[in-house]
Formats: structure tokens, sequence, C-alpha cells
């Protein structure tokens, strides 16, 4: 399919991805148009270049010194050098007809007319949207007309957040999209509307469109003061973009007395203390489409909120606005000043980002746009990458299974520096991202599909980075279709996932690995070498903090894991590795659960038994402060001990020396990949195999189980592996 992309910082492209797969709770629409959202789309497009955008965001600098602090200035630098080519999707805002839906989606039908919104629809032929921000479009409504339902669902919820009452006097500051629309319906809640901007032909268009009053910022407040008896306006509405704070410092200059602030567009917030306390004014923000916005329950798993507790969500919102174009009393088609067929997407931009060219509304349309019945959905989930490849001799061909940050900072730029191995797939659920991924590292195709690497006979290696809850099918899925699989952790979540992911491997006699790089990291080996010809039993203490797996992250909820089965389990893996010894039993206690932030599950202190009479303890925690360092574990054998922190800072003691080392983190990534690869030339068994992945997973549903009940309890490895 044909999608609009931003390329790097602000070139628009459209380029040819991978239809999106149907998901659960979702469809798949085919739109006829989509509308630009001129204010956040524009406001995406960086024109004045990096330099200027750092300069006005300082925090994007910081980031890339925080980063550069655990990666090292060289890949830094290409990281960053990588971003004036990277891929983006652009757009939220559009209508077509139903192409697809999954079953958990009841109430459409395929063909229905339907519009749609949603962060990452994006403009492109085919859409992946969530049945909550879907709604069928009325008989007779244009869809043209209908694309303007997610901006339309935006004004209504600021109108709502407003609490207008009859009579109340508005004024909204802003007439750009959201603002137009906000004057209309405040409109119809009964206000007297001033319509506000610095633009005499946007005034005029609201004035047209049943403003009662056009007013420019200059004198405004002996306008207001004129409209409402010298009051002040009851309520103000910013509809702005602007990095000054001056429109909000006019809006609250013409607010009454006890009057409301309602803010709508992205503009500084500064305010005289003295004004906003002796006026005692209402400060009130208007978010997105209404109540389910950025609730991944209500917006991706189709969770809605009861009628009787939440009359207006997202979804109700844009059937309202539907409703209301349909009875015209909304008027949209006299905010459009351009449109543009999807090719010529770039032009519509350069169209919006030129002050001079008057646009407002600009309206894509896509090739089915003016066919009454449109072709049958045909998908294409597999797009070949325009890239020359050089001549290897390759022995390894490896598909991508997940595109995130792991494999583009780590896997990707390491596999390409491996002999005998060559990217030929990357596989992602975003076509953006997977032909942004593909591009860049060299791949021979992208797809959106998972079938398409299962049957490809030439692919003899997955590498998986998915999300968690994907690792075990997935690894299952290529084991059986004859790929050997190295799996980020963690293995599997659940025991009976172990047990099956265990047996698969022996049956098929493909090889497993799981991604646990500390073992392959300078300074870990450092302290294995520590401890390995001790005397007698030892201790390891394991302590990390993670305080960015926490709110929405979905690696916090714990019904995909959490921290502790996503990330501890590296730790139950480590202790196990540096001892040599099995674990046998385990106490753990948590914080507090069933009570939001911090999430109890999260943050666990247990300590282990293992076979040789060791000890080991982990704390892992999500509460700690980011400036806190993160990761340390120490271990203590007779006559010596040893720590070390971060992947960079080593110290050895022992009764003849003590020694300390410092370097750039080294992760252990690409030895770890290395490794496998070797494993795989020589035909033996992976360093990480199959049943060190189901041990930490094992330990980890341990460490649970006991901070649940508050007991002991056992780790039977050699149940598990009968």
């Amino acid at each position: 399919m044909k999608q609009v992309i931003r390329k790097g910082l602000k070139e628009i492209v459209v380029e040819t991805v991978p239809d999106p797969v149907v998901l659960p709770h979702h469809v798949l629409i085919r739109p006829a148009y989509s509308l630009i959202s001129s204010g956040t789309e524009a406001a995406g497009i960086h024109q004045d270049g990096v330099l200027k955008e750092v300069a006005e965001n300082p925090s994007h600098l910081r980031r890339v010194l925080d980063v550069m602090k655990t990666t090292g200035p060289l890949r830094t630098l290409g990281e960053v050098r990588a971003k004036f080519s990277e891929y983006a999707v652009l757009g939220y805002s559009g209508a077509g007809v139903i192409g697809e839906k999954h079953s958990t989606v009841t109430d459409l039908e395929i063909g229905e007319k339907v519009s749609y919104g949603g962060e990452g629809t994006g403009h492109g032929e085919t859409v992946l949207a969530g049945r909550n921000l879907v709604a069928r479009v009325p008989k007779g409504l244009p869809l043209e007309e209908a694309s303007f339902a997610t901006l339309g669902s935006i004004a209504i919820n600021a109108v709502r957040t407003a609490d207008i009452g009859l009579g109340d006097v508005v004024a909204v500051i802003g007439l750009g999209l959201v603002g137009q629309l906000v004057a209309q319906i405040a409109r119809l809640e009964g206000a007297v509307v001033a319509a506000v901007d610095l633009r005499p032909e946007r005034v005029a268009l609201a004035k047209r469109l049943g403003a009662d009053h056009g007013l420019a910022p200059a004198a405004l407040r002996e306008s207001i003061d004129a409209i409402s008896s010298g009051r002040g306006a009851d309520c103000v509405i910013v509809a702005a973009a602007s990095k000054s704070a001056l429109p909000a410092q006019q809006a609250l200059a013409i607010c009454r007395d006890r009057g409301r602030l309602v803010i709508v567009g992205a503009v500084s917030l500064e305010f005289p203390w003295n004004e906003m306390y002796l006026k005692e004014i209402r400060l009130l923000m208007a978010r997105a489409y209404g109540p389910g916005s950025y609730d991944s329950a209500y917006e991706k798993q189709g969770q809605d909120y009861p009628v009787s507790y939440v009359r207006w969500t997202e979804n109700r919102n844009i059937e309202e606005f539907l409703r209301l174009l349909s009875l015209k009393r909304i008027n949209v088609d006299a905010m459009i000043t351009h449109r543009f067929a999807l090719e010529h997407a770039p032009e519509a931009y350069r169209t919006i980002l030129d002050g001079g060219s008057g646009s407002l509304a600009v309206v894509l349309r896509y090739p089915d746009a003016e066919v009454e019945i449109p072709k049958l959905f045909a998908p294409t989930r597999r797009v070949e990458a325009a890239t020359v490849r050089s001549a290897r001799n390759t022995s390894w061909n490896v598909a991508l299974i997940g595109a995130g940050n792991l494999a583009k900072w780590d896997h990707l730029p390491n596999l390409r520096k491996i002999p005998g191995v060559t990217l030929r797939a990357i596989y992602s659920s975003s076509g953006v991202r997977g032909k942004s991924y593909a591009m860049r590292f060299g791949a021979e195709y992208c797809c959106s599909g998972y079938d398409e690497v299962l049957r490809d006979d030439q692919i003899n290696v997955v590498l998986i980075t998915s999300r968690n809850q994907y690792h075990a099918t997935q690894a299952l899925d290529a084991l059986r279709s004859g790929k050997h699989v190295f799996v980020e952790k963690p293995m599997a979540l659940t025991a009976e996932e172990c047990a099956e992911i265990y047996r698969v491997v022996r049956e098929s006699g493909k090889q497993l690995t799981v991604g646990f790089n500390r073992r392959f990291a300078p300074y870990y080996r450092e302290l294995k070498k520590t401890l390995a010809n001790r005397s007698g039993p030892a201790v390891v203490a394991c302590r990390m903090n993670s305080p960015g797996i926490a709110g929405s992250y979905w690696m916090a909820d714990p019904a995909v894991g959490g921290a502790i089965l996503g990330e501890a389990c590296h730790f139950v893996d480590l202790i196990y590795w540096l001892l040599e010894s099995e674990p046998v039993s385990v106490s753990a206690y948590s914080l507090p659960t069933g009570r939001g932030e911090p999430i109890g599950e999260n943050n666990l202190a247990a300590n282990f038994q293992f076979a040789d009479g060791s000890v080991g303890s982990l704390t892992y925690c999500t509460v700690g402060s980011k400036t806190s360092a993160g990761e340390r574990v120490e271990v203590f054998a007779p006559g010596v001990g040893a720590s070390t922190e971060n992947f960079r800072k080593l110290e050895i003691y022992s009764s003849a020396r003590h020694k300390t080392s410092r370097l750039w983190p080294q992760k252990g990534y690409k030895a770890q990949l290395e490794a496998f690869f070797e494993s795989l030339r020589e035909g033996r068994d992976p360093q990480v195999t199959v049943t060190d992945g189901a041990r930490a997973t094992l330990g980890c549903l341990a460490m649970l189980e006991s901070a649940r009940l508050k007991q002991p309890r056992k780790i039977a490895m050699s149940d598990f592996l009968v």
C-alpha cells in the first residue's frame, strides 16, 4: 500500500509499505479521504533543522547525552545521524470503507462506511484502527466531510470540558481547524461566541460559520468588555498553537472573575500568579477526543466505558459529531481550502507550511474515493526493499521479528559485522517501521505478516525481539518451520510455555538461545572468574533499579510479565551462571499489590538457596530515583569479593590486591550473537540453552508466587527436565 511518511526531520514522501494485519478489537479500513491536521502534523515537521530544534528544546540534547553515557559516543552519533533518514507516520483522521475486521468486532460489517481516528493510523491506503475509534458514517454524509470526525471530536470534548451554559460569553482564541469547529459547537450550546485570530480571513470565516463576533487580538480586552457589559468572558477556549505564552495570557486578561480557561492547543502556559489568584480562575485541559484517550484498554483492547458512568466517550463524541454534520448543523465544507491526491501528499504539506497559501483544511483523496463499490480488499504484506546488496558468502539468512529499539541499537548493527550472516527480512506489525529498518540495515524485504517469514525457506534463523507476550508463540512457530531461534528474554511467561518450547527444541533438532547478554559482558565474565576457584559456597547480591518501568509503559503490566518476568529474569540466570549451581528454593516479598502505582508485583526482594549451599539475593525495584545507580552486583567467596556497576565499573578485592577498572559500558550483545552463530556453524548447543531460558522463567514465577503467598517456594528444575 501507499503511505505518507515523514523521512528524517522534514521531508515528506509517499512510500510503498506492507498492509497492516488486523488485530483483536480492530478493523482495517480502506480510506477514501483523510484530513491533514495542520497544527499537530506541522509541529512534527522541523523545517528549520536540527540545531534550531535542539536550541528550542534542550531536553532533546539531554536525552542524547544520557544515551551516550550508556552506549558510548560513536554509537550515539550513528543513531543521531540515522534520525535524518528514519521514517515516521503522520495523520490520524479520515473516512472510508471497512475492508477486513477481527472476529472480536461483532457490530461492524465489511463494506460499511466509517470514520476513524487514533494516533498512528496515518495517511495510507489501508488503516488499522481500534473499534472504539471507529464510527459509522450516517447515510448521505459525504466521506470527505466525515474525514473531519477526529478533529470534530476533539472540538466537542473541549466544549464539554468548558461546561458552557446558555448565554455564556465564550471567546475562542485561535481559529485553525479545531478553533473553527469549537466556535461552531459552542454556538450550538447557546453561547455568545467571540472568535479571535491574528488572520483576518479566519476571523471572517468564523463569522460566516456562525460566530456572533469576530475579533482581532488588538484591543481584545475592550472588545470583550463591550460584548459582556464589562464582566469579561465566562469562558475562554485557547485553540492556538504557539510556543509563546501570549495567547494564554490574553485569555486570562479577558476572562471574568471565577471564569474558566480551557486549553486545547499546544501553547506555553505561563500566567501571572497574582491575576490568576485574584480572579480565582479555573484552568482546565481538554485531552484529545474525550474519555478513553490514551487508555490502551479502551483504544486497543476494545473495553468500552458504561454509558451510565461515562456518557460521552471518545467513540460517542465521534458519533455525535457525525450526527451534527449529517444534519448540517456544522459546516466543514467551507473550511476546505485545498484537495490533493494521495500521491501528491508532499505538495499538500508544502502548502500547509507555506504561510502565504491561505490553507486551512487540506484533504487527501485516495484512489477509490469516487468508486461506489470498492474493489475486494487484497492486502500485500510483503514489500521488497530497494537496497543494493553486496555479494556475500552467506550461510545464515536471518529474519528480525519485532522492530524495536534493542534491535535498532544493538542486534542489527552487530549482525552486519558477523561473517556469513545476512539480514534477509524484517517483520514488524508497523509497515512503516519495518520498511525503515529494512532500508537502513539492508534487508531484502519487510513484511507485516509473520507467515511470510515462516514460509520463506531461505530464512534459517529468526531473531525475536518482539514484546514479551509473543516470544513463546513466535519461537514455537519458528522452530516448527525448521528455523533456529534467538529469542530475547524472557523465553516464555508460563511453565507450560517453557515445557512446550523445551519439547519442540528436542523434537525439531533446531537450536534455541535466549538473550541473556550479561553472560557475555566483560565485567560479568570477570566476576565469574573471581568465583571460579572458590573453596566453598558463595554469596551473590543483585540490585536493580528500573524507574522507567512504570505508569502506562507496557513492560510494567504484570498481565504480560511485568518487570519481574520481563527483566528480573536476567538476574535469576546471572546468579545461576556465576555459581554454576541450580537454585532450589526462593523466599520473596513485594510491595503492597492492587494499589496502582507503584505496582507491587514489580518491586520484590528475594533470597535464593542453591544446591551447593550458596545463597543469592535479588532486589528489583521500579520506585527509585532515575539518578540512582541502576544495576549493581556483588559476589563474595572465601577470601575474595568483587562488584560491578552498570557495566562500566569493576572492583575486585582479595587479601593480595584491590583492583578497580572502568570502561564505556559493554553489555555483551555483540559477543552473544557471535557465540550463537559460532555454535550453529560447529553444530553444538549454544552457550545459553532452552534449559537456561526455562530456569529463569520458573525462578521468576516462584519469586512472584512466594511474594503472593508469603511462603518459600521450591524451584524444581529436575522435575522440569525429566
